[in-house]
């Protein structure tokens, strides 16, 4: 058998747009854990609402957020606090990855994917932006 078949070429052995394993692995985890903590964070709201006898479906049993009452919230118990910062931790695990990229492939010198890193922060942090200029005007 020839050696060079015999070394695995797919963009998974190689990793993803030339990042190494241990990057990968890093990133893996990082989404991993984002993923567990939100989950258990929002089974918490939602087993606190349960023992509260809040309902979920009641439109005035859940605050709008308010990121300055969130450790309050937090510190007391609150169902709102946990669910809020478990969508918090949904929202912010791809942001986090994407930031983890970034760092990557500065180190390892990869100026285009450090771009492309950069380039999709923009266009996330450019539709939070929005999404905050024109979020009291949809009322």
């Amino acid at each position: 058998m020839n050696a060079s078949r015999s070394t695995p070429t797919t963009a998974s052995a190689a990793g993803l747009a030339g990042t190494t394993p241990d990057l990968d692995r890093a990133i893996a985890r990082l989404l991993a854990f984002g993923t567990y903590l939100a989950i258990g964070l929002l089974t918490l709201g939602v087993l606190l609402m349960a023992v509260a006898g809040q309902s979920p479906f009641s439109p005035t049993s859940f605050p709008s957020f308010d990121a300055a009452r969130l450790p309050q919230d937090l510190a007391a118990g609150r169902a709102e606090g946990f669910l809020w910062l478990g969508l918090v931790t949904v929202i912010a695990t791809p942001s986090a990855r994407v930031i983890a990229a970034l760092v990557g492939y500065a180190r390892a010198g990869d100026r285009r994917m450090v771009a492309v890193s950069l380039g999709i922060l923009a266009v996330i942090a450019t539709s939070v932006a929005v999404g905050l200029l024109f979020s009291g005007s949809a009322t």
